[in-house]
């Protein structure tokens, strides 16, 4: 039996790469090929699941994820893990899982939409320097064989950002469970959600689900809907901005439109209330929402920058649109209207995009490639 280390720092219940990982560490659970150890700082209770959480002393976010990194390796190394995938930026990992994308693709899509007094604070800011300097050290390292990109654009970012070669890049989208984002129980409380609310049941109505409201594109999602005074929309996540968003919402006309409902950590309900989801987020290296939307039968309106954008069929199952262009957002949000009479089945050619990508398939495909590695010796 192989031993498999598998790192991420924390656990945030309405973060995509968290579920992500909570669900890979469930699929390998009883898996008699491979003998798994979390290694964590704090982290969900999982069943069944051998955990080593390590919380060092630091101040500042530098000093946090340098002091973890440093005591992740020599965690696994002392376990004698013989493979390790990491979800955050290691030197010295086996495998890294972008779960968060490349941090100097981040940096590069963030200076394009920020003025010069944003770019000159990400400039100064040491924490990025600290990023990238990982990030390259992670990819130069001797001990670094593969990297999980879960979508196309992260993999196409892996090799122009860092220089990764494309055969250590491994495409493997993330799985979700389709029996629980479907749309009979997203629905059941349609009717109750909407009341809540106080949205009548004829009222065309967009999602978006997301914390962190500037990258996930919120701005735009309100100017989206400004044209379209039958369009109401409700925003699910958490901003240390909010207020900001809920003034610039009474700017724009939208405050009896626009419902900010805080994080939530069961999301499935909001997806059975709307009749479309919108993410005009300016990088997303996959975005889980979207699969989960789809899943749930949802016509989805997303970004170029969106990986799991890929899974779309422009005016088929949505649409797409460069996040800075108010114009096509609002045109698109119209395209949508009009495509009104036809959502259900635009929302079932959705779900039949990503019925196939289970959780189980995923962990198939990363089997597979922990197989492969471990048999040429990743050590």
């Amino acid at each position: 039996m192989s031993r498999l280390a598998i790192v991420r720092q924390k656990y945030n219940p309405s973060g995509g790469a968290e579920r992500i990982v909570s669900a890979i560490l469930k699929q390998l659970q009883g898996d008699t090929r491979l003998q798994t150890l979390l290694i964590n700082r704090q982290w969900e209770q999982l069943a069944g699941v051998s955990v080593c959480q390590l919380n060092p002393f630091y101040l500042g976010s530098v000093w946090r994820d340098w002091g973890f990194a440093r005591a992740a390796r020599h965690a696994w190394r002392a376990w004698g893990a013989e493979l390790v995938q990491s979800h955050e930026r290691i030197p010295g990992c086996h495998v890294y899982r972008a779960d968060d994308g490349m941090h100097a693709a981040w940096l590069a899509v963030r200076a394009e939409h920020a003025g010069w007094r944003q770019r000159l604070a990400i400039a100064a800011n040491p924490y990025h320097h600290y990023m990238l300097r990982a990030e390259r050290l992670m990819y130069r390292h001797a001990d670094f064989k593969a990297v999980i990109c879960i979508s196309e654009m992260v993999k196409q970012d892996a090799m122009r950002y860092l220089g990764v070669a494309e055969q250590r890049c491994q495409v493997i989208y993330n799985g979700i469970d389709t029996e629980f984002f479907h749309p009979q129980p997203a629905r059941a409380q349609r009717q109750l959600m909407r009341q809540r609310y106080r949205i009548a049941e004829e009222t065309p109505l967009l999602l978006c689900v997301g914390s962190g409201f500037e990258r996930k594109g919120v701005a735009q999602a309100l100017r989206a809907i400004v044209p379209h005074s039958e369009v109401q929309l409700v925003v699910v996540g958490a901003d240390k901005k909010l207020a900001h968003y809920q003034r610039l919402a009474q700017q724009l006309g939208l405050a009896q439109r626009v419902h900010f409902t805080g994080a939530q950590s069961d999301v499935r309900a909001y997806y059975g209330m709307a009749d479309g989801f919108i993410l005009p987020t300016i990088y997303e290296p996959f975005g889980l929402v979207v699969a989960e939307a789809m899943a749930c039968a949802l016509p989805v309106l997303t970004s170029h920058r969106c990986g799991a954008g890929e899974l779309l069929v422009p005016g088929q199952t949505g649409w797409l649109a460069a996040a800075a262009d108010t114009a096509a957002w609002q045109a698109n949000v119209a395209a949508w209207l009009a495509a009104r009479q036809h959502w259900a089945q635009m929302g079932a050619q959705a779900r039949q995009r990503v019925e196939g990508m289970s959780e189980a398939q995923m962990v198939a495909q990363m089997l597979a490639l922990y197989t492969r590695l471990l048999a040429e010796g990743v050590q």
